[in-house]
């Protein structure tokens, strides 16, 4: 088996460097990382999203891609145009994101183009994706099993889904935790906040995440403690809508944060984070959690559990808003468990979920799939940049 590094293109993201979203941050640590152990790696961009488009960035070969500009399709067709062109490149192995992209593993099987890739939650189960939506992504998971050469996820409890309902295996990888920390309390003071005197929510506001059960439920609990929301949705909806418009003093929306630094303060001095995620393996809101040191509060999956190592790193909710609500009056009346559970967060911080492991386990699965192949490619193509 050659020593030469493989070449690898990723696919499936809005591009690089785009650091607002799990994948997007997957493929800013994992490429950066891939071009410090002399890979050759290229990330395929959504051009629209691109003002300035030039062609590589901290080593990182950029294609800017052009996609259908709607809620629905821009994803697929970007990663349809991106997946011809990476197949029919010189680029050794091929990275695809999201389970939605399960389809355009026949190109680059047709090709010859070894090709993983990194399956995301139960997307067909996702109140958000109803009727044909929930039915392509059930497809394309199962399409995804039968044309890619490796399936990757990032749980233990999402293998054993796709083993039970697809009779496929896949490599666990774990998306990766923040790797700074940061003591700024005085990032508050743009919100008006002190430190332990709210609890916290971050992701968007869709009906996965449960923000609705959340903030009735903390409504209804005895708390004067703030309810801060950090997300929101880049579309115009009527249920981010219906929530945003709730007028009630202890309910602070904060819409998308950028700064990195101040969303490190908001996770580091909250009383408790809220979680209510449900349909996914390895969250990254979660992992920030678990690494900025907070006292958690989840909904109580599988997903979850797997993750805050059952009852060692966080606290449970059933999925009705009375049930979140005792456990707020819990959290009030017991702050000492709050607090037991901030001193060993940082515990659950495993080796599985350190982006320079996380790196080492995706280049040994590029390498293996080159070694079945028999050869790595140079790398080099003659492919524009710009689509």
């Amino acid at each position: 088996m050659s020593t030469q590094q493989p070449s690898i293109a990723i696919i499936g993201t809005k591009g690089y460097p785009y650091v607002y979203g799990g994948y997007e941050t997957l493929v800013k640590e994992l490429a950066e990382r891939l071009v410090q152990r002399n890979c050759r790696v290229t990330v395929y961009c959504h051009r629209s999203l691109f003002s300035e488009r030039p062609p590589e960035v901290n080593g990182i070969r950029l294609v800017y891609v052009p996609g259908l500009e709607t809620k629905t399709l821009s994803q697929l067709v970007h990663s349809f145009f991106s997946m011809i062109h990476a197949a029919f490149s010189d680029v050794s192995v091929v990275l695809v994101v999201n389970a939605a992209n399960g389809p355009f593993g026949l190109i680059s099987r047709l090709a010859g183009k070894p090709t993983a890739i990194n399956l995301d939650g139960l997307e067909w189960l996702r109140p958000k994706w109803k009727g044909l939506g929930a039915f392509y992504f059930r497809i394309a998971a199962r399409l995804a099993t039968r044309w890619y050469d490796r399936l990757i996820n990032d749980a233990e409890a999402m293998r054993q889904v796709y083993l039970q309902q697809f009779n496929k295996d896949s490599t666990v990888i774990a998306y990766g935790a923040p790797t700074t920390s940061i003591e700024a309390p005085e990032l508050l003071d743009r919100w008006g906040l002190q430190a332990r005197g709210y609890y916290l929510v971050v992701g968007r506001l869709i009906p996965d995440n449960n923000a609705d059960l959340i903030i009735q439920g903390f409504l209804a609990s005895d708390s004067r403690r703030k309810l801060v929301v950090v997300g929101d949705v880049f579309y115009k909806d009527a249920y981010a809508d219906r929530l945003k418009a709730l007028r009630d003093e202890r309910l602070l929306f904060t819409g998308y944060l950028y700064d990195p630094r101040e969303l490190a303060a908001l996770y580091q001095h909250s009383h408790a984070y809220l979680h209510g995620h449900e349909f996914g393996g390895t969250n990254p809101t979660m992992i920030k959690a678990l690494a900025y040191g907070c006292a958690i509060i989840a909904l109580d999956t599988v997903f979850n559990r797997e993750m805050l190592s059952d009852d060692q790193h966080g606290l449970y909710f059933e999925k009705n808003t009375q049930s979140l609500q005792a456990a707020i009056n819990q959290a009030e009346a017991h702050p000492e468990v709050l607090q037991t559970h901030r001193d060993t967060a940082r515990q659950g911080i495993t080796a599985r979920y350190d982006w320079e492991h996380i790196t080492d386990q995706y280049l040994k699965v590029f390498r293996e799939l080159l070694e079945q192949r028999g050869g790595i490619g140079n790398g080099e193509s003659g492919f524009p940049q710009v689509l």
